[in-house]
């Protein structure tokens, strides 16, 4: 590998390392790669990564990003589900940036299947997520590791918008009600196709989520995100008729809602979650989680 720019790499550098290692970089994966320093840089910033911090990375890839966090100081456990990048990962930054080899942990699976993680807990996600799966993906990170306390994720434009939405936008959703139970959410700023290879047919954006309490309530947060999944299972129904299969009938649905102290003649879209709490809280086990409960929609 030829010497990469600032410790970084470069456009030049992402397509000789792919070609060394007869990589193609597939839809199916996700896998659009950063070649641009000044995007690695200003993730890094825009994530607040401090020396010593210890970060999950999800999806390194090539190693772009990898890079940046550990120049900047952090200790980097990097999640990668593509047997060949998990292997070449600790190799690259080997031969760019010997002297960080010893703040890398590799760990070669799929980010759904992790529960554990090598080293100290880390206290930051920061992460080119795969597109087609950085709802799940993120919610079941800050579902599974409490120890996470910011979060830095570029994603496309579209799920950037839906993860920060706030309650009666047209983009809020399942991702922004369920995110909002673990976190404050803003869109940090947008980034340019053209610092991918290969150039994705997406807008992309940086989201910024920094974790606080969830809401006060004696219902689980299973319970919670099953009211969530329903509320918007049917988006232009009220919450009388989208609640009515957890707690048993439309009428059911309407008592829970006036307990809650909310108007059953709402749709879920006007809710914020501890809105929904409260109707979990109301259902009591009612409010038992389906299938789909633990997991985010769009």
């Amino acid at each position: 590998m030829t010497d990469a720019p600032g410790g970084l790499l470069g456009p030049a550098e992402i397509r000789d390392l792919a070609a060394r290692l007869g990589i193609r970089p597939t839809k199916t994966l996700g896998q659009n790669f950063v070649h641009d320093g000044g995007t690695v840089r200003k993730i890094v910033r825009a994530a607040g990564v401090a020396p010593g911090d210890r970060v999950v990375e999800i999806g390194p890839g090539l190693g772009s990003l990898t890079l940046g966090l550990l120049d900047a100081g952090a200790s980097v456990v990097a999640v990668e589900i593509d047997p060949p990048l998990a292997e070449q990962l600790p190799r690259t930054v080997a031969e760019v940036r010997p002297d960080l080899t010893d703040r890398l942990d590799v760990v070669g699976a799929d980010a759904l299947d992790v529960e554990t993680l090598p080293g100290e807990p880390p206290v930051a996600l920061v992460a080119n997520l795969p597109y087609n799966v950085a709802v799940p993906v993120l919610l079941t990170f800050l579902e599974r590791f409490d120890s996470l306390r910011t979060v830095l994720v570029m994603v496309q434009a579209e799920v950037a918008d839906r993860l920060a939405a706030g309650p009666g936008s047209r983009t809020y959703g399942v991702p922004s009600a369920k995110a909002a139970w673990y976190a404050s959410a803003r869109r940090a700023s947008t980034v340019g196709r053209s610092v991918f290879w290969p150039v994705p047919n997406v807008d992309s954006a940086l989201v910024r989520m920094d974790r606080r309490d969830p809401p006060s309530t004696t219902a689980t947060r299973e319970q919670v995100f099953a009211v969530i999944d329903a509320a918007f299972a049917q988006r232009r129904k009220t919450l009388r008729s989208t609640l009515a299969g957890l707690a048993g009938s439309p009428a059911a649905a309407q008592a829970a809602c006036e307990v809650a102290g909310v108007d059953p003649g709402l749709r879920g879209e006007r809710l914020d979650v501890v809105q929904f709490a409260r109707i979990a809280e109301a259902l009591g086990d009612g409010a038992a989680p389906g299938p789909r409960a633990a997991g985010p929609s769009s």
